[in-house]
């Protein structure tokens, strides 16, 4: 085992903290061993025994008091100083006559009680720990490196850890020999702070731990109060008063000095006061040494006046953004004291960092050095060197002191794992380890995801000495994952990998989902908590709806649902929690078939504050070394809280918006709880969202909220005292899923592995944003089936699908995962077939590492350090790629290759003389690793997961001479996910059609397309291949090219242009690149012609793009049809002619891809011109290229470029002329992403200008200055700027002379709008002048100016008496609007005008002609608007109308003129609007003719009428004329004849304009109308002569028995009519009694002489000519009179008696 620094060895919790957890148990089961003394052992250590026992024992015990003093009992810096010097005499007095020395104890002496003085202002523990290790480290260099402290029955306090054995005794080797570390050096001042005096530092001390206690119970830790005993005992030292005496008190001297001069400083600053002064760094950030993966913290404290704020903090001088590391930072500002925490340090981190204050008076940094050390057996990346890996030796000092390593190794392995859920797993191996120590037992682990395994009731381990096995008693999906077993010895572990699957349990109703995964609680509180889960892959053949969250109590049964309908987002706010109690939930998922399984529980979480949980479960790091006096306050009560702070949203989705604040710091020591409200942005309409019941918690989930709404929301505390002022609002937050879902991933592209798995790779999806991860499924080909081949989302982009059958072929398809969604799938891959890889699997060097993620391994997947011997590839990726055009392409490693397997012997044999050298040898036999180091895998292959290219085409000759030609091919389509290395070429002979044997043409690889093969035979035919290489591999060769023949080239004009490329394509255009042919003809090559036609086009169809010869390479080609393909090719012409065409290009489909970004043109702030480009499809090992004019960029004098992630700027140095031109961009290992700019004179300018303006900045003005009056007559100057900040200001000048906000001026200055404005109330003669507005706003000033003398002056002037006479009118009620009319849509005429500031009492007046104007009803003022309404207006409604509206405020009047003009402009609109209302024209028939009319709204005499026939005025006469009925106007033709026929018009005029109406009375309409009038006519003619009772006869006639009746009437017909009777509907005839009489035609009587009872009925009296007929009944009734009937009816009953 390595040594360690003496302060980590004799403090266990910076031991614990330091140390591998491996290192630690070992450790521990050592102490258990060596009780009472120490045993050294001899192998592989030697024990130093050159110093003295009594030096050992003394130094030991002074190391001992000073080691206790500084760290674990916090002494006072006295004491700590006290053990120094102790310490530095004792050392001097056993050393070797070195006087010189004595000096520096003393310079120590004093750095160290400042170091100690500092740690008394409030520094941390581990100040004092640096403190001591330089103590050491002076010891160490002062000759005491054969010493052996050793520490006897030292007992300390530890900081709440797991309990460990109690160290009674430490003996350490080779305490003081050099660590494998390296610390870099910096040029970093030196920080520290001495003490005051006694009573300042005692005053010190006690703030400090004031502060210490504030930020504790602040943060809500928990807080340990503990007596701090001083130890009282002093060794004394009898010395005599030498050399080495006086030079000490010498050296106290100053000391005691440099402390009054500090004294004396800091007392006159605290007199200053309040007058300003810089910043003064009180407690600077001290340096730190620590070891990787801790956390290391700065601290600093500033002072100044204005108080001082620190702006940044650097590392080597560079600003750390928390933003792009997130996590790795953390920047706090808390009471004054400022920190930086670095998480999780790595080598990296080695560096100075510096913090900076700033005040108006100046700023001023302080320096601090973090020095991270790595353990002696961890990997060094700078061993790394071209592909090799240089592994750690494998000796070295094990728990129990032997030299030796362990062989650790696997049997019996566990396989790829399927299950089910619910199902019990168990996986299981044996573990051979050698040698074998009995008394040392392995330590054995499990990971999931590299994430180390606990014991719980979802998982069981065991071991039983041998057998490692771990059982999943109930297997959940969120078991699925890579499972590690790594088995440690000491410093030593060895580890294997396989993959375990869960599928989903059989669903209760088919079809529905799979159950939700992962279910986690987040950001709990008092009542509310956050469940956050994972969607399922399966989801039942039909789209999930939602999910159902359910919450169960601790210790009960009972589950309740939180939600009413399902939520989409996988995350869900739960409220309405006791506080307190502990709960567990779960999700189900929904869709239209039903609800799935419940997912598994999450873990239980207890409904309390965050600093309550705190203090539940917290143990401060480190003891306390101060002292913290709690006293008890008395309670604040009636104390009504303040408003909270820092009120804001944290989420926002379509459902819910989660609000989160501060609580207030004014609130006494009462709980307090909160009231939540919310408004519609651009309201102040607040309502509570909790109107019941208070929040607890300072979170809130608003719901029910309008989606696509803006919200705003604000909080207010309560107590018992009443509640609060409300929160700042928030800005306004809309409604809606701020996390979009993902899009499709990718370029999926499966490899092949084994015969029963497939390697899976793709890209990420642009945008994505927190990725969860990603399902895959596959699909045998032609099936139509997709299954899941993960149910657990695995991050990464690459992933192993197992169970496959083998020879099958597969397609496969990824969607990605979020919060918000699942993505739509991805297009599916390229089938492959289920087939194992060259080799047999995976190669290692590509696999992702198993730290953070597990990415899809499976089977025996160990990192470089772990493999065996046998397995252990060992190359050199160079000379690989440089040998292996050599090999059989079936022997070549492809993507996949896994050399970790037997059977790859062949392959290492292949490859050994890239074998790498004799460490790299010695690495690979080591078969352990250092425990505490990462995983390693080689640098350049984890970039990107990678498979070989395809193979290059389109081999054609670009020259050719006796015994050389030049080759040149397309890129392979496929590159294999990484760049492109080279490319290797074989020819070979073809003599009479018959091939000869393949020849290499290179050794090296090539990275150009063209390539001369030299020494060939002249006249020969050959043939040629070229395969092309990346890390991966070499690919397939390209199919054999075509022949030809090597002769020397004659013709007089060039060859081929080659190497000829599309870039920048976009919808309607595209950039073509080439290069210029090899073979350039008998004379220069003077230009080039661009063809292209479409790529379905025969070849006839090819056409030149240019008419000239270009003298440029490269050519923009606009006017494409979008989305037609496209070929091209290009021709060099030189005196001779036109050579031959190069070969057409791929085909090329004209579009604008979803994404394409554009070169943008950007001048920063400080006036910088920059060229930005922004690519969101990068992959690892993509780049920006820039070039101008299309050629890559050689002179860096012109441009900067600076690439950060996925974009990149040119930066301009000084824009000129000569940096015109085209500027193009493109990201390798893309899809073509690629953009350019041009830059002209006219862009030149341009930019130059912007520029200047950004350089010197003016503040850009919305508006300049204005002036208006106010409604009270104020005059208001006002100008409005964009974009103020909140330090612009404004000055405001009146003729040259500034003036101030008073009595006469009103100034503000609005910086969120940019208003500034003045108001004056008054403006008088004095004011007449040059108003001007000056503002600054930091560097950017502008100005603006109004000129006010003159006419301008009098006419503004005159306005504000105007408008403060008017306001003044406004104060008792008045007109708003005057007396004014209109014309209602029944024409009628309506007076109306509005009126303000009434009320009850006002009186309103009508008057005409000075006449009163009675009204029924009294006005109510609705709307302000007061009328009076004429209907059927005319001529007598004409005069003069006045209101008058008053009380006792006053009054005001209006009036209004109705004659002459304005009684005729009133009477055109009352025509105009009757004009406009009349219908359309009709046709009538009547008797006497046919009837033209319309109808309108109201009728007056002021309407004239007129008609028009045909275009002629229509003469009216008895025959035709017109008229008005009513509201018809009409025109009447008589006995119409044919000339009526044609169009008629009728005319309206309303004094102004005419209005038309016109109807076509011809063709059918005359016929209809005429025949209707002609069939009228004749049945007027029949109505006339018809037959007809004219009157005489009555409806009923009542007559008594013996009466006689006397009936007569009169009748009329032409001709004469027939009479006859009827009675009871029969003929009736005369008859003696009855006698019916019709006299000359006309008269009619019916008589009968005496009536009796018979003659009751119903007569009539028909009447009969040709014309019609007509009837008149009469009804008769006859009675007898009572005592007639009574003297019958007693008659009749005595003729029955008699007859009886």
């Amino acid at each position: 085992m390595m040594s360690l620094p003496f302060y980590q060895r004799h403090h266990e919790h910076y031991d614990r903290a330091y140390r591998h957890k491996a290192l630690q148990s070992t450790l521990n089961q050592y102490q258990k061993e060596t009780k009472s003394k120490s045993a050294v052992y001899a192998q592989g250590s030697t024990a130093y025994t050159r110093g003295s026992a009594a030096y050992r024992h003394a130094s030991a015990a002074d190391f001992s008091l000073a080691s206790s003093a500084a760290y674990s009992h916090g002494s006072s810096a006295y004491d700590l100083e006290s053990a120094a010097y102790s310490y530095g005499s004792t050392a001097y007095d056993h050393s070797a006559a070195q006087s010189k020395r004595s000096a520096a104890y003393s310079l120590d002496s004093e750095s160290l009680s400042q170091s100690s003085a500092a740690y008394s202002h409030g520094s941390e523990s581990i100040n004092k720990l640096a403190a001591a290790y330089r103590l050491g480290s002076e010891a160490y260099s002062l000759g005491l490196k054969d010493s052996n402290l050793m520490i006897e029955n030292q007992s300390y306090k530890m900081s709440p850890k797991a309990k460990r054995a109690k160290q009674n005794f430490v003996s350490e080797d080779k305490e003081n020999e050099a660590m494998d570390y390296s610390v870099p050096i910096f040029t970093g001042r030196e920080v520290s702070i001495s003490g005051i005096t006694d009573t300042e530092e005692e005053r010190i001390k006690e703030s400090a731990a004031y502060v210490a206690k504030r930020n504790l119970f602040a943060t809500g830790e928990g807080v340990s109060v503990s007596k701090v005993a001083k130890s009282t005992s002093e060794e004394e030292h009898h010395e005599k008063k030498s050399r080495k005496v006086a030079i000490r008190e010498s050296a106290e001297r100053v000391a005691l000095k440099k402390t009054l001069e500090d004294t004396q400083a800091f007392h006159k600053k605290l007199n200053q006061d309040k007058l300003l002064h810089a910043p003064e760094f009180i407690i600077e950030p001290r340096s730190h040494t620590v070891w990787e993966k801790q956390n290391v913290k700065f601290r600093c404290s500033v002072a100044g006046w204005p108080a001082p704020r620190v702006t940044c903090w650097y590392k080597n001088n560079v600003p750390i953004d928390v933003q792009t590391h997130p996590g790795k930072y953390i920047i706090e500002s808390r009471y004054g004291l400022h920190s930086l925490e670095i998480s999780t340090c790595d080598f990296d981190d080695t560096a100075q960092y510096r913090a900076s204050a700033m005040n108006v008076k100046g700023e001023i940094s302080a320096y601090a050095s973090l020095v991270v050390k790595r353990y002696k057996g961890e990997i060094d990346p700078s061993l790394l060197y071209a592909g090799t890996v240089s592994m750690p030796l494998g000796f070295g000092v094990t728990p129990h002191g032997y030299a030796s390593r362990f062989e650790i190794s696997f049997v019996d392995k566990f396989d790829v794992a399927f299950g089910r859920e619910g199902e019990t797993m168990s996986l299981g191996c044996t573990v051979v380890i050698s040698p074998d120590i009995k008394r040392f037992k392995p330590e054995i682990e499990w990971y999931r995801n590299g994430v180390l395994i606990t014991p719980s009731k979802w998982v069981q381990m065991h071991w039983s000495g041998e057998r490692a096995s771990l059982t999943l008693t109930h297997a959940n999906k969120e078991d699925e994952g890579l499972y590690t077993l790594r088995v440690v010895m000491g410093d030593y572990y060895e580890e294997y990998s396989a993959y375990v699957f869960v599928r989903d349990a059989d669903a209760e109703i088919p079809g529905a989902p799979g159950a939700p995964l992962d279910v986690q609680c987040l950001d709990a509180n008092k009542d509310y908590v956050i469940v956050s889960w994972k969607q399922p892959a399966v989801d039942g053949g039909n789209p999930i709806l939602g999910y159902f969250i359910d919450r169960c109590e601790v210790g009960t049964a009972h589950w309740t649902q939180c939600n009413e309908t399902p939520v989409k987002f996988a995350r869900f706010p739960v409220t309405g929690l006791i506080e307190g109690r502990s709960y567990i939930f779960r999700v189900r998922a929904v869709n239209k078939a039903g609800i799935s399984l419940p997912s598994r529980v999450s873990e239980p979480v207890a409904a309390l504050d965050p600093a309550d949980r705190a203090r539940l479960r917290s143990h401060p790091s480190a003891p306390w070394t101060g002292q913290i006096i709690v006293t008890e306050e008395e309670p604040a009560e009636g104390v009504v809280p303040g408003p909270p702070t820092d009120l804001q949203v944290t989420e926002a989705t379509k459902n819910y918006v989660v609000l989160s604040w501060k609580p207030p710091g004014q609130r006494g020591h009462e709980g307090i709880m909160y009231f939540v409200e919310k408004c519609i942005a651009g309201t102040e309409d607040w309502q509570r969202v909790n109107t019941e019941i208070p929040v607890k918690s300072p979170r809130f989930a608003v719901f029910d909220l309008a989606e696509g709404k803006s919200y705003c929301f604000r909080v207010r505390c309560c107590n018992s005292a009443g509640i609060g002022e409300p929160s700042e609002a928030t800005e306004a937050t809309v409604v809606d899923d701020k996390l979009d879902i993902p899009k499709a991933p990718g370029r999926i592209m499966p490899t092949r592995n084994t015969d029963t798995s497939v390697v899976v790779t793709w890209t990420e999806p642009p945008d994505a944003k927190e990725l969860v991860g990603y399902y895959i499924e596959s699909s045998v080909v032609g099936s139509g089936r997709w299954e899941p081949c993960n149910n657990n989302p695995v991050k990464g982009t690459r992933f192993i699908c197992h169970g496959l059958v083998n020879g099958e072929k597969y397609i496969f398809r990824v969607r990605a995962v979020n919060a918000a969604g699942l993505s739509e799938f991805s297009q599916d891959s390229e089938p492959i077939e289920v087939q194992a890889a060259i080799g047999g699997g995976l190669l290692h060097g590509v696999c992702p590492e198993l730290s953070g993620k597990a990415g899809g391994l499976t089977d025996c997947t160990i990192s470089w350090e772990g493999m065996h011997e046998s397995s252990q590839p060992i190359f050199d990726t160079d000379a690989l790629l440089k040998r292996n055009a050599k090999f059989n392409k079936d022997t070549l490693p492809s993507s996949s290759d896994k050399l970790g397997r037997t059977g790859d012997n062949n392959m290492r044999e292949m490859v050994k003389d890239a074998v790498t050298s004799a460490p790299q040898n010695i690495a690979a036999k080591q078969a352990s690793k250092s425990r505490p180091g990462k995983l390693l895998t080689l640098e350049k292959v984890t970039k990107k997961d990678t498979a070989a290219p395809s193979p290059p085409y389109d081999i054609t000759i670009l020259e050719s001479v006796r015994d050389s030609m030049v080759l040149g091919w397309k890129q392979p389509k496929v590159i294999g996910g990484t760049e492109i290395t080279g490319y290797y070429v074989n020819y070979r002979e073809v003599v009479d059609g018959v091939p000869g044997k393949w020849m290499e043409a290179n050794i090296k690889a090539i990275s150009e397309r063209a390539y001369r093969i030299q020494n060939l035979k002249e006249n020969m035919v050959y043939q040629f291949q070229v395969a092309a290489a990346n890390l991966a591999g070499v690919g397939t060769p390209s199919l054999p090219s075509q022949p030809f023949k090597c002769e020397e080239w004659t013709i007089a004009v060039p060859g081929p242009p080659h190497d000829v490329t599309c870039t920048e394509v976009r919808k309607d255009s595209l950039v073509l690149l080439w290069k210029e042919p090899v073979y350039t003809g008998r004379s220069p090559i003077v230009g080039y012609y661009v063809d292209m036609k479409e790529t379905e086009a025969k070849e006839e169809h090819w056409k030149s793009v240019n008419e000239k010869p270009l003298q440029k390479k490269f050519l923009k080609i606009g006017g494409l049809k979008q989305g037609v393909s496209y070929v091209f090719r290009v021709r060099a012409t030189n005196q001779a002619g036109v050579g031959k065409p190069s070969d057409v290009t791929d085909p090329v489909v004209a579009e604008t891809r979803p994404g394409t970004k554009e070169v943008v043109v950007d001048v920063d702030d400080n006036g910088v011109i920059s060229l930005n480009f922004e690519c969101d499809q990068m992959s690892p090992n993509s780049e920006f290229v820039w070039s101008k004019n299309y050629e890559p960029i050689a002179d860096d004098s012109r441009l900067n470029i600076d690439t950060k992630g996925g974009k990149s700027k040119a930066i301009f140095k000084d824009l000129g002329e000569d940096d015109l031109g085209i500027y193009s961009c493109v990201v390798t290992d893309t899809d073509g992403v690629s953009s350019s700019h041009t830059i002209d004179e006219e862009e030149m300018k341009r930019l130059l200008a912007l520029s200047h303006e950004r350089k010197f900045p003016t503040v850009p003005l919305a508006s300049e200055l204005a002036v208006e009056i106010l409604e009270k007559g104020e005059v208001r100057f006002w100008l409005q700027a964009e974009k103020l900040s909140g330090n612009a200001k404004a000055n405001f000048v009146f003729n040259d002379k500034e003036i101030f906000n008073g009595e006469k001026y009103k100034m503000k200055v609005d910086q969120k709008t940019g208003l500034v404005e003045m108001i004056m109330d008054k403006l008088e003669d004095k004011d007449e002048g040059t108003y001007t507005f000056q503002l600054q706003d930091g560097k950017a000033t502008n100005q603006s100016s109004l000129v006010l003398i003159g006419d301008v002056f009098k006419k503004l002037q005159d306005e504000a008496d105007f408008q403060r006479k008017e306001w003044h009118r406004k104060q008792g009620p008045h007109f708003v609007d005057k007396l004014g009319w209109e014309v209602t849509d029944d024409c009628n005429v309506m007076l109306k005008c509005k009126v303000a500031n009434i009320k009850k009492e006002t009186h309103i007046v009508w008057y005409k002609d000075d006449r009163e104007i009675m009204v029924d009803e009294e006005h109510d003022f609705k709307d302000g608007v007061c009328t009076l309404l004429i209907s059927e207006f005319s001529k007598k409604d004409a005069g003069t109308y006045e209101v008058i509206l008053k009380d006792d405020r006053g009054k005001d009047s209006t009036e209004l003129q109705l004659k002459d003009t304005a009684f005729a402009d009133l009477m055109n609109e009352v025509c105009r609007r009757i004009a406009l209302s009349a219908t359309d024209l009709k046709i009538q028939s009547t008797a006497e003719g046919i009837r033209l009319y319309s109808y309108v709204t109201h009728y007056v005499e002021d309407l004239r009428v007129g008609w028009v026939h045909n275009d002629t005025q229509i003469r009216f006469t008895d025959r035709v004329k017109t008229g008005v009925t009513g509201e018809q106007i009409w025109l009447q033709i008589n006995e119409p004849t044919p000339q009526d026929k044609g169009r008629y018009t009728m005319e309206l005029f309303d004094g102004k304009t005419g209005h038309k109406k016109t109807v076509d009375l011809s063709g059918q309409a005359f016929d209809e109308a005429f025949a209707e009038f002609q069939r009228l006519k004749q049945a007027a003619i029949a109505e006339k002569n018809r037959a007809r009772v004219l009157g005489g006869l009555p409806d009923v006639v009542t007559i008594q028995e013996g009466k006689a009746l006397n009936l007569s009437c009169t009748v009329w017909g032409d001709p004469t009519p027939e009479v006859s009777w009827l009675k009871n509907e029969k003929s009736f005839v005369s008859d003696a009694n009855c006698i019916l009489k019709y006299e000359s035609g006309k008269k009619v009587s019916f008589t009968i002489s005496t009536v009796s009872t018979l003659d009751s009925g119903k007569y009539s009296i028909v009447v009969k000519n040709k014309y019609g007929t007509e009837t008149s009944d009469v009804t008769v009734s006859v009675f007898i009179p009572e005592e007639e009937r009574q003297s019958q009816q007693q008659k009749k009953n005595e003729d029955n008696k008699t007859k009886a």
